[in-house]
């Protein structure tokens, strides 16, 4: 079973940044099982995740950060994902296909958010010029674009027959 509670009142809170893709990815994990939740807008260009109240909640002072119910404070978009959607169809029962979803996971954090997410923050939230954009992002960008339409060449999602966390992970941005 998901993390929505079985009489619809309570309400997961989702902190974050409506230019942030790591924040979609958990409202479109919270979208695609039906879980309730209240977003909270923090403006990270506007300091807001570099609060007392906020660093309270999240010492890294990053969104996305979700408060649940009961108090506790989670933080990582993909931790995020995998405690929301565990128990339901995004998560592979199978031991190797699940293990393939966190492959996936893990290269998106370290190759794809990490050249595509900072180029894309550069360019078009901060306004920067390409020439003051570090180059070595479009080469990498391209590389991991490349890895994952090398992989779907073959196949419609990234991990077996149907939509799984590495999905939504990777169409974020």
């Amino acid at each position: 079973s998901s993390r929505a509670p079985a009489d619809g009142g309570c309400m997961l809170t989702i902190y974050g940044d409506s230019i942030s893709g790591n924040c979609h990815k958990v409202k479109f994990v919270c979208d695609r099982l039906g879980i309730p939740y209240r977003w909270i807008e923090v403006d990270i260009l506007k300091g807001e995740t570099r609060t007392p109240d906020f660093l309270a909640m999240n010492p890294a002072g990053q969104v996305p950060t979700v408060m649940l119910d009961d108090g506790r404070a989670l933080a990582q978009s993909n931790a995020i994902m995998l405690y929301l959607a565990e128990g339901s169809d995004l998560i592979p029962a199978d031991a190797f296909d699940r293990a393939l979803m966190n492959q996936w996971l893990f290269w998106e954090q370290y190759s794809h958010e990490t050249a595509i997410a900072v180029r894309r923050y550069h360019a078009h939230i901060l306004k920067k010029a390409d020439e003051e954009i570090d180059p070595a992002l479009i080469g990498k960008g391209e590389r991991a674009l490349g890895v994952m339409e090398g992989h779907l060449a073959a196949r419609r999602y990234f991990v077996g027959e149907k939509l799984t966390l590495a999905d939504l992970a990777l169409v974020a941005y």
